[in-house]
């Protein structure tokens, strides 16, 4: 603008009289001016200015208001009398223009002379008159304003839409927007379109004004403008505009939304801001926005007329306000819905012209309008009539409606103190009528919907539900339970049609959400008067809530009907009966076995009376157990749902195997795999072999296992929500409902109960830390998962197929179906995130959850103590008592097995001895499996450290002794039972403490001491005879546990015992199921059925004894085909005794059914160890029995595996592989009773010398230190001489098995070659100089062979070598090396010394004999035979040349006659 020469620069300023400082100060200066300058351009004709200035606007703007810039050129070098700055142009913008704030890029005109006064109210591009301007007044400068203003929409459509509402408020007319005035004959068109065209605003703007716009749009339904003396009805414009501005908000600003998917803005809305106008008493004109109260607006009851004659819109229940738009019914009950909407408008419509009519005619008598109309009441009618996208957009955001209306409701009532009126009085008919019609509506768009807009029907549905529960606290309650009547009807015949698991679970979740209102309990009507204290929410704890809450006595009703869902318990308990009438359809099984079609919902429905009864449970208002058990009334068809689903239960008892070992213990053992063998032969599709199997807990076998079982979450809920129900259910209710039950429903209970102790088992800190690191492995298997179906390497096809093949099971909702299934990415929502956070817990969580678990387990098992006590005392005087006692036995036993507190075992030792005391003969003569069970629980907790539990568990055993003593003066059940109970106790507890056992059998010992009563009978030295023989087999177990880490001298230890126990059936079987339990730990499956094998043949020994039946097996022989070694079961010492004694032979095992589960076993584990031709011998002895009874299914079974079996002879011919043998020699006093022992091991197949050298070397190189343990290298004999003495010396030699020529006709097969072997050799290698190894020309080797005591396979992994056949030498060393001690071995002695005396002299002659016949070639194999000739004649020599003395005497005389009788043969001589 000025000369190349100069500066130019502009100020800004406003020019206003005694204006306050509004420009933002910079950095360096004060905070605020009233002008700014910009930086100087140096010689530029057309200067850039990138400078910014921040104007602080004043609250009240004027026409007047406005910026000016002032041009200034800057001269360089000042000349005398010349300003420094000159001022050269001037322009300014207008802040308001037609009362809205001026933004936006302008392009000024720059006058050259200074403007006139009151220039400000017209813009620079008005050509003033007398005015210079740059560049012929064309536009030069160019400035851009933004404004950032809570007050100035900035939008011309809200600005007109607010501009209109203010000129009816203050009735300012004509209103001028821009460029236009808009008359009062006008303002109606005018107003309509503005509220039209408020779709078309920005969103930013709407969202700052939200609560503004909502609140005029709320007033204009509300209060209905009088334009030109005509009321003008703006609800229907209004309510469409506020569904499409609500659903704007929800589709842009989707990230600012709640857990339930709620916008925020509209939420806080009707939290913080709604109000009903003209309600607020303290207020003057409270309404939104300050604006109610004006008698400009009408008061009429309706604002759209609705026809008599209109059709119901399709085949929804609803008025249409589109007189154009009809729909036919389709269906009767369509057509029975628009009779019944056609009525309801016939009467909105009559009563709309009434209220027209008399509002008139009031207005014209006193100029006001009389009443006001309710916006609850206006938006619900607004929402029926709707239709097309309106109707659509309400829909897609129900919630925010219905929350609106609540709001309504309740400020409505509140502020007219309604609050105390009965429900019935407090809306009018109209209202509700128009409620169900919007209700039916929705739950038809809900059921006709669902298959094609999933999320918006979860949202409708969630919605509907909530506002149903809002009106429960403020309708008539009969009222809102017939609108959830409506919408079961709907939803039960579409499900009745469809069959689809979508909409149950949608169903489930309106139920769960009805359910949640907090008068619940009272809203169900319990039984008897009772009063629950006040409800903490004042809002509903109206007087009638709480006197209408509890229904009259009901005395007369049956008993059976409180424990059905009988129609009457249905309709007293109308919420009650409807969960419970899911759980019921959801959890029933379908006829034929098959997996139901709500499979997938058990853990959804399971979880709603779950929570239901923990709120219960939480609840201050129920914490009297009086009232507590009203509450329980409600549940009590529970119990009988939950029998009936018993076989789909998942099986918690399988933690315990057949071994009696806990699950806990098998856990640890299989913790570093992480697999467990069932698990890992799932997978694998084998079946699990019976010997390893569990028996079920169903103590009713006819029961059988469904298909379709739930998940131990599932059932685990389950049963928590039946021990609730027993806890706090009436002793007395219960009582005679147990008494009704038949034999068969009470065993099923017992089935139940016996369920839940294993459910509720303790786990421990283990447990909880090892499931911690659980979690933790799958979240990375999970992520490694995710990553791999992210980059492509599993196609989404395959991806898709394998999600929908198990979704119903892994959903976390328990149902595939919940929209939490599409928020896949949704961090906040996803479930995985979830269980990440809860990934990794600290100590104290884990010691906190042990804790918590522990309580439930003592809770759990309290409850059922107590439910066990009310079945005694109610069969106690049935005549069905035995069996049903006999299973309450055994679930009480069955807790006494699991892990518990010392709380509860001290009240179920006193329950177990009032039931033993009660009905002795129960335990005594029908249940003798259950007397075992007793003995081994009281020796397990007679061990424990807890005093107290020792103490009770002592008294239990000593009363368990004293009660069979006084039946027949003999205790000798007891006493072979608790033998064997501590023979099995101290074979399988890992945690077993003798010392403790010592001081409770010294306990046992004081009582029968001090017993007054029976210190005169035997019963005092009976008791003493049976704890000294506890304290022998404790002693010699002492040396088990020394010996624990070394499995093949502990199974030696465990096989001396058993023999010990040769003459005592019941406790070898024992040992040998101990031993055959430690095997199969070990995974060495042949010597496990060889242990089964031998328990079957002491079974049958028996049972020849006590029954002669042909098709049972002849005691041992018949096993002898399976093994040579049974016959060492054979019953024929004189020590044995008979079986008819009491007390003997009377396990579970010595019967014909106890041999078969044997043999079967055996054949399992024979099976597993690949040896399918013993499977053949054993059941060769089982098929005959089972022929005998005539069982052709176990026949079929039979076959069954023998085909099998042969079959993968077939099939791993040349495959298989039975065990590899070694030699181990223990050399050195540190063995002990294993120094000098030689052993031939068997190991699994392919086990190198390598490996098990390391593994005897490592292991005893611990025991005794690495330094003191030495491996021997060679196969040589060994002199212990030359042997360190302070050392441990093993020799190890690879064996294999040996057979003479005329074996070999007989052992074919492979198997043939690797079962019953007894003999094996081992080659030592030898040259002709003395040297180990040579060339292969002069290589030789020495055979040895070797018999062990017993026949491989065996009962242990180890057999001692009776015999090695090395050569003569060896002979002669071990037989002549000393003169024999027996006088009558002198002649035998002297015989050998002479045979090999000759032998010798053979052998020289024979060296001579070869010396002449043998070729050049064979001279040095001459000498070696020589040398070692000559070696072998100097080591006999000492022994050939020493002579018995005694046998060199005198002669007899020759009157002295021989007697032969009276010497010894050699012959008859036992060696």
């Amino acid at each position: 603008m000025q000369t190349a020469a100069d500066f130019a620069q502009f100020k800004i300023f406003i020019p206003i009289p005694l204006v306050e400082e509004v420009i933002f100060g910079k950095s360096s200066c004060s905070e605020f001016s009233k002008e700014a300058y910009t930086t100087v351009v140096y010689h530029n004709r057309s200067p850039d200015f990138y400078d910014e200035v921040k104007i602080k606007l004043p609250a009240s703007l004027t026409d007047h208001h406005h910026i000016l810039f002032t041009f200034y050129h800057v001269s360089c070098q000042q000349k005398q009398n010349t300003p420094l700055e000159t001022p050269v142009g001037y322009t300014w913008i207008p802040m308001l223009q037609n009362g809205r704030l001026r933004t936006g890029h302008f392009c000024l005109p720059v006058s050259l002379e200074k403007p006139p006064q009151s220039y400000s109210v017209l813009s620079p591009d008005v050509p003033l008159p007398g005015m210079k301007w740059v560049d012929n007044h064309r536009g030069v400068f160019n400035v851009e304003v933004m404004a950032a203003s809570g007050v100035h929409t900035q939008d011309q459509y809200l600005d007109k839409f607010f501009a209109l509402v203010h000129a009816l408020d203050e009735h300012m007319f004509p209103v001028r927007i821009g460029d236009m005035r808009i008359m009062e004959n006008n303002l109606e068109t005018e107003l309509k379109s503005s509220i039209t065209a408020l779709n078309s605003s920005q969103l930013e703007p709407v969202v700052r004004f939200l609560h503004l716009l909502l609140d005029k749009l709320v007033l204009l339904m509300v209060r209905p403008p009088v334009i030109a003396g005509q009321i003008v009805n703006l609800g229907q414009a209004s309510f469409e505009v506020m569904a499409s501005i609500v659903n704007r908000l929800h589709k842009y600003l989707d990230t600012s939304q709640d857990m339930h998917g709620r916008n925020c803005l509209l939420s806080s809305y009707i939290h913080y801001v709604f109000r009903l106008p003209n309600m607020d008493p303290n207020s003057p004109s409270p309404g939104p926005g300050g604006l109610g109260g004006s008698v400009h607006y009408a008061t009429m009851a309706r604002s759209v007329v609705r026809p008599a004659s209109l059709n119901l819109n399709r085949s929804r229940s609803l008025s249409n306000s589109n007189p154009d738009i009809s729909g036919t019914p389709t269906s009767p009950d369509d057509e029975v819905r628009s009779i019944i909407g056609s009525k309801a408008m016939e009467r909105s419509g009559n009563r709309m012209s009434s209220h027209t009519e008399s509002a008139s005619f009031l207005q014209t008598i006193t100029g006001r309008l009389p009443t006001k109309k309710l916006f609850h009441e206006e938006l619900a009618l607004q929402w029926v009539v709707s239709s097309g996208s309106v109707r659509e957009g309400a829909l897609q955001q129900a919630w925010f409606f219905f929350e609106l209306m609540v709001k309504s409701i309740i400020h409505h009532l509140y502020f007219t103190d309604r609050l105390e009126s009965p429900r019935k009085n407090r809306f009018p008919e109209r209202f509700m009528d128009d409620i169900t019609a919007l209700v039916s509506t929705i739950a038809g768009d809900i059921v006709s919907r669902f298959q094609k807009d999933l999320e918006l029907v979860e949202r409708l549905n969630t919605s509907l539900a909530f506002f149903l529960n809002d009106l429960l606290s403020v309708m008539d309650r009969g009222f809102v339970f017939s609108l959830i009547k409506t919408y079961w009807k709907q939803v039960y015949s579409k499900l009745y049609a469809l069959q689809n698991p979508t909409l149950e679970s949608l169903r489930l979740d309106f139920l769960r959400i009805i359910c949640s209102h907090e008068h619940y309990v009272t809203l169900n009507l319990p039984f008897s008067l009772l009063t629950p204290p006040a409800s903490p929410s004042p809002s509903v704890s109206s007087a009638t809530s709480q006197s209408s809450g509890f229904s009259t006595h009901v005395q007369d009703q049956k008993i059976a009907n409180m424990f059905e869902l009988s129609v009457p318990f249905r309709e007293q308990h109308y919420l009650a009966g409807l969960v419970l009438t899911e759980l019921a359809i959801i959890l029933e099984p379908e006829p034929d076995g098959s997996v139901s079609w709500m499979f997938g919902l058990h853990k959804k429905v399971i979880s709603v009376v779950h929570n239901l009864l923990s709120s219960h449970d939480s609840d201050p208002r129920y914490a009297d157990p009086d009232v507590k058990a009203r509450v329980a009334l409600l549940y009590l068809p529970i119990i009988g749902i939950i029998m009936e689903t018993l076989p789909q239960l998942h099986d918690f008892t399988e933690s315990h195997n057949q071994w009696g070992r806990m699950a806990c213990e098998e856990q640890e053992a299989e913790s570093n795999s992480m697999i467990s063998q069932t698990v890992a032969m799932a997978i694998a599709g084998t079946s699990v072999p019976q010997a390893s199997r569990p028996s079920s807990f169903l103590l009713n076998p006819q029961t059988s296992r469904q298909h379709g079982s739930f998940s131990a979450e599932s059932s685990r809920s389950l049963l928590i929500c039946l021990l609730w129900v027993l806890k706090n259910a009436d002793e007395m209710v219960l009582q005679k409902w147990f008494t009704d039950l038949s034999v068969s429903q009470l065993n099923r209970l017992l089935d139940l109960l016996y369920l839940c102790v294993s459910c509720f088992e303790y786990k421990g800190k283990k447990a909880f830390e090892r499931m911690n690191s659980l979690t933790f492995k799958k979240s990375k298997d999970m992520k490694a998962k995710l990553e791999e179906a992210i980059l492509g390497s599993i196609g989404a096809r395959q991806e898709m197929v394998r999600r929908s093949r198990g979704q119903l099971e892994r959903s976390p909702s328990g149902s595939a179906f919940g929209s939490q299934e599409n928020l896949r990415w949704r961090k906040d929502m996803t479930h995985w995130r979830q269980t990440s956070e809860k990934m990794d817990k600290t100590r104290a969580e884990l010691e906190h959850e042990a804790i918590i678990d522990g309580n439930l387990a003592t809770e759990a098992n309290l409850i059922i103590l107590d439910a066990l006590e009310i079945i005694v005392q109610t069969v106690s005087v049935t005549e069905s008592k035995e069996s049903i006692l006999g299973g309450v036995l055994k679930v009480l036993l069955h807790s006494m097995a699991c892990n518990q507190s010392a709380l509860y075992l001290q009240h179920c030792f006193a329950t177990q001895r009032a039931l033993v005391s009660k009905f002795p003969e129960l335990l005594f003569e029908e249940e003798t499996e259950q007397c075992a069970d007793l003995c081994l629980r009281l020796l397990r907790n007679c061990s424990s450290s807890i005093s107290s539990i020792r103490a009770h568990a002592s008294a239990s055993l000593y009363l368990l002794m004293r009660q069979n003593f006084e039946i027949g003066n003999n205790f000798a059940r007891v006493k072979m039972q608790v033998t064997m109970s501590l023979s099995s106790l101290v074979g399988t507890s890992q945690n077993f403490n003798e010392e403790f056992l010592r001081r409770s059998l010294k306990t046992i010992l004081t009582y029968a001491e001090e017993d007054l009563e029976l210190r005169e009978t035997t019963f005092p030295d009976q008791v003493q005879d049976l704890v000294f023989n506890l304290h022998m087999i404790l002693s010699d177990t002492v040396k088990m546990k020394e010996h624990q880490e070394d499995p093949e001298m502990l199974i030696d230890l465990m096989y001396r015992i058993a023999k010990g126990y040769q003459t005592s059936p019941d406790l070898r079987l024992t040992w040998l199921q101990n031993m055959a339990g430690k095997h199969s730990e070990r995974n060495n499956h042949a010597e496990a059925a060889q242990c089964l094998v031998h328990s079957a043949a002491l079974v049958a020994e028996y049972l020849s004894m006590l029954e002669d039946r042909k098709y049972l097996p002849v005691g041992c022989v018949t096993f002898q085909n399976i093994s040579s070694n049974v016959l060492e079961e054979s019953a024929v010492s004189d020590d044995v005794v008979s079986p008819d004694e009491e007390g003997i032979c009377s396990g579970k095992y010595f019967t014909e059914a106890g041999l078969v589960g044997l043999l079967e076993q055996a054949a399992a584990s024979f099976s597993m160890a690949g040896m399918y031709e013993a499977v053949n011998e054993v059941y060769k002895v089982l098929i005959p029995i089972h022929e005998a009874n005539r069982d052709a299914k176990k026949l079929a079974t039979i076959h069954g595996k023998l085909q099998e079996a042969f079959g993968k002879i077939v099939h791993q011919d040349g495959k298989r592989m039975f065990g590899t043998y070694f030699r181990v020699g223990f050399y050195g006093s540190k063995f002990g009773d294993l120094d000098e022992q030689e052993f031939v091991y068997k190991e699994p197949a392919i086990t190198k010398l390598a490996e098990i050298s390391h593994r005897l070397e490592s292991f005893y190189g611990e025991r005794f230190g690495e330094d003191q343990v030495e491996v021997i290298k060679d196969s040589n004999p060994v002199d212990k001489c030359k042997l360190d003495p302070n050392k441990a010396f093993i020799q190890i030699t690879y064996v294999e098995p040996y057979f003479d020529t005329y074996e070999m006709k007989d052992r074919i097969t492979y198997f043939d070659k690797n079962y019953n072997l007894r003999r094996f050799v081992y080659c030592t290698p030898f040259t002709l100089d003395g040297r180990a190894h040579g060339d292969l020309h002069e290589q030789f080797k020495r055979k040895t062979i070797l018999t062990t005591s017993h026949a491989f396979p065996y009962i242990k992994t180890r057999i001692n070598i009776i015999h090695k056949e090395e050569g003569p030498l060896e002979v002669a060393q071990v037989f002549l090396s000393e003169i024999p001690s027996d006088p009558k071995l002198y002649r035998h002695h002297n015989k050998l010394r002479l045979c090999f005396k000759d032998f010798t002299k053979r052998c020289e002659d024979a060296l001579r004999k070869n010396k002449s016949l043998i070729g050049p070639d064979q001279k040095e194999y001459q000498r070696e035979l020589e040398r070692n000739y000559h070696r072998l004649k100097e080591a006999l020599q000492p022994l050939i040349n020493r002579k018995i003395p005694q046998l060199y005497k005198p002669v007899l005389q020759v009157n002295s006659h021989r007697d032969s009788f009276s010497r010894m043969s050699f012959r008859k001589l036992d060696m």
